[in-house]
């Protein structure tokens, strides 16, 4: 987060951030006891790194790592081509460790990684209110972590179960472990206070009991019995991924990443750790109060290796100021050899937390201006060299991707054959050739557009789906592609990396759908766009179009939309990131199985919503079709985050062109005071289909889109006989 929020600050031209996480949502560990016994909301414990990200112009790569190739200097995420770098920073944290332990895995709650941990929270409240007699509650672990949410999951599910008129001294809570106390790192008073606390409030606290298995409803103890356990709460010791170590960087013995006082790999000087994951020469708890002093040393010395200038020390602070909060606003403070407790120590706390969280959720207006020159001490002349060339690039074919970057992307990109194309890729011909089946038509679409991501594999794939829905709303089997890339000016390897991702994630749904890539074109420019010539084939009588909708029939919207005001939220930093991530996870649904479903319901007429808006693509098929249409404007599914966005006032820029057509709506100054009234208008990027299916089989239809996989398919309006007025659409 320091890293992100300082290059954001200050920016290092001719440096490109890339994020790779798991979690758009990151929580704040510091207040999740806070957040877990019902004193915070969701967002006031998580930072939003969509907003980060964009203010620190870092690429977003919503992916989970799984390795390195640390020979080739790649990330290795879950669903996507390898990731690239110059240099790499490595801040995953830690999670408990459970796999010493037989059943902790299947039976326990690891509190990390803490999105999992979440939702099984939220489980478990209702399985406490449905459940009869006495719960039994097992906390395992006896550091902070295992203190603070045995008191605040206590706190929290006797406080729900009072509200539901239930008696809360059912619950019975015991914390095990195998230490000889409770909260090693800290002094003997702050242990004492909490001996105290556990007492009165009834959590029972079982030292030198070592869990040695966890079965369905018992912990078992070595040497001693076992305890019954309806839920087991698993806080233990940290322990790193496997991926570190297997990766080949230098690792201590728990499997943590060996760094030096600069935070860098004492195996591999490209590489850096902070925080959890990192083995420090002085070791240091694995505490948060450590890695947020690291987070300005890191972005130094991440910022110094970029221009080759020496590194700086990492110098841990000896003592530290705990805050361990009691799940009832109340909060003991630990530092060196003394110890206080009271409810202003939790404001304190709150204070403290309240504050670190406004640095980055808050992010400073940055000035519309050119980036900053190059830093002082660049050492790399020929880093200079090749960024300075970048400013001057030839129009015509002389702006065309390299030949060697080209031929080098298609060899890695996977080869595909159909028996209806003739010549392809695998040809050096000016043009590809494809053979249409007798009694076939050949259906053709383009689009084309610049990216508004930053990872231009997801990109390539929003991007085919986007060029695809042509061919699905018309009722056609894809047959083959033709890519069009242009590609910002870089590196030679930057530029073969930003090619290779764009098109493999176009690959990545073009080769589902059946569809063979037959060539394309590329060139350089100063942004990454994408699109494709997509080729489909159909039998004449099976053509979808338009003119077809038949009155009576129901009006089927198979994704929601809301893709133009969120991204453009996005661009401003007015977007949440999971906004964004549930719409860009949206894009990348395809409609194939969407348009086989309407096909096999009698689908009347269908089209794909796309940059005319809902609205615009509706009044296309009620004038080709001569018939009225009524919405229901309460049906129609919608983004999360779109009602947000369009009630502060951010619309996409294409919404003032689309907003023309709203003469096609009657009784339009009382329609106009909707709150979603301007989402009607709202551009969509990959929409879904908008079909017109026979009243009787429309139910059906809809249940059949739900089990394929489209939760927010709806029936949003009906058809009507057309009539003489010049506004065909009703809104009720």
């Amino acid at each position: 987060m320091s890293v992100l929020r300082r290059f954001g600050m200050q920016p290092l031209p001719g440096v490109r951030l890339t994020l790779v996480t798991r979690d758009i949502d990151t929580p704040y560990s510091g207040m999740l006891p806070g957040y877990v016994a019902g004193h915070y909301g969701y967002d006031d414990c998580h930072i939003d790194l969509g907003p980060l990200a964009r203010f620190a112009a870092a690429r977003l790569y919503h992916a989970e790592v799984e390795g390195l190739d640390l020979e080739r200097r790649q990330v290795i995420a879950h669903g996507r081509p390898p990731i690239a770098f110059d240099l790499l920073s490595i801040n995953t944290g830690s999670r408990p460790r459970t796999i010493d332990v037989p059943g902790a895995l299947e039976h326990a709650m690891p509190v990390k990684p803490i999105d999992t941990w979440l939702q099984q929270w939220r489980s478990l409240q209702q399985r406490v209110l449905a459940s009869q007699g006495p719960f039994h509650v097992v906390v395992v672990g006896g550091g902070a972590g295992g203190v603070e949410l045995a008191l605040s999951t206590q706190h929290r599910l006797a406080s729900l179960l009072r509200q539901h008129g239930d008696d809360p001294r059912r619950l019975h809570y015991e914390l095990l472990t195998d230490g000889e106390t409770i909260l090693p790192t800290h002094n003997a008073g702050v242990r004492r206070r909490f001996a105290r606390i556990f007492g009165e409030r009834g959590i029972a606290l079982r030292t030198t009991h070592r869990v040695v298995e966890v079965t369905a409803h018992a912990v078992h103890i070595e040497g001693r019995e076992a305890r019954r356990a309806d839920a087991v709460f698993w806080v233990t010791q940290a322990a790193a991924p496997a991926w570190p170590e297997a990766s080949g960087l230098a690792v201590d013995e728990h499997g943590f990443i060996l760094v030096d006082d600069c935070l860098q790999s004492v195996s591999h000087p490209e590489v850096f750790a902070a925080g959890d994951i990192a083995s420090l020469p002085q070791a240091r708890p694995k505490s948060g109060v450590f890695a947020v002093r690291q987070g300005p040393v890191l972005s130094d010395n991440l910022r110094r290796a970029c221009t080759a200038r020496p590194l700086g020390r990492y110098r841990p602070q000896r003592r530290f100021l705990g805050l361990i909060s009691t799940g009832d606003r109340y909060a003991v403070a630990s530092r060196g050899g003394w110890s206080l407790e009271g409810k202003w120590l939790w404001t304190l706390k709150d204070w403290i937390d309240r504050r670190f969280m406004q640095r980055f959720n808050e992010l400073p207006a940055m000035p519309a201006e050119s980036a900053p020159e190059l830093a002082k001490g660049v050492a790399d002349e020929q880093a200079i060299k090749e960024l300075s060339t970048v400013a001057m690039r030839c129009g015509g074919c002389g702006a065309k991707v390299g030949g060697t970057v080209l031929s080098r992307v298609m060899q890695r990109l996977p080869v595909q054959h159909r028996d209806d194309v003739v010549i392809g890729l695998d040809s050096p011909d000016d043009a590809a050739v494809y053979r249409v089946p007798e009694g076939m038509l050949l259906v053709q679409s383009v689009d084309y557009f610049r990216s508004f991501i930053d990872d231009a594999y997801v990109f390539g794939q929003i991007a085919a789906n986007h060029a695809l829905g042509d061919l699905f709303a018309m009722g056609a089997e894809p047959q083959s592609v033709l890519a069009i890339a242009t590609v910002p000016y870089g590196r030679e390897r930057v530029v073969e990396e930003t090619l290779f991702d764009v098109i493999s994630g176009a690959l990545a749904v073009t080769t589902k759908t059946g569809a063979a890539l037959t060539g394309g074109h590329s060139s350089e420019g100063a942004e990454l766009a994408f699109g494709l010539t997509v080729n489909g084939l159909i039998v004449a009588d099976r053509l979808l179009r338009k003119a077809g909708l038949q009155v009576g029939d129901a009006l089927i919207l198979t994704k929601p939309i809301g893709t133009g005001t969120l991204f453009a939220a996005d661009m401003r930093q007015r977007a949440r990131g999971r906004w964004i991530d549930s719409a860009i996870c949206s894009m990348l649904q395809s409609s194939q199985d969407a348009a086989e479903c309407l096909q096999a319901h009698g689908v009347t007429a269908c089209t794909d919503v796309t940059g005319f808006g809902l609205l615009g693509h509706l009044i296309e098929m009620t004038r080709a079709a001569g018939v009225d249409a009524q919405i229901t404007v309460d049906a129609i599914p919608v983004l999360e985050g779109a009602r947000e966005t369009v009630a502060a006032g951010i619309l996409s820029s294409l919404q003032p062109q689309n907003l023309r057509l709203r003469r096609a709506v009657r009784d339009l100054e009382r329609v106009n005071l909707q709150p979603l009234y301007p989402l009607l208008f709202d551009p969509q990027t990959a929409g879904g289909l908008l079909a017109g299916v026979p009243s009787a089989n429309a139910e059906a239809c809809l249940a059949a889109l739900h089990a394929r996989g489209y939760p927010h398919a709806a029936i949003i309006g009906r058809v009507s006989e057309g009539s003489t007025a010049t506004a065909p659409i009703e809104l009720v």
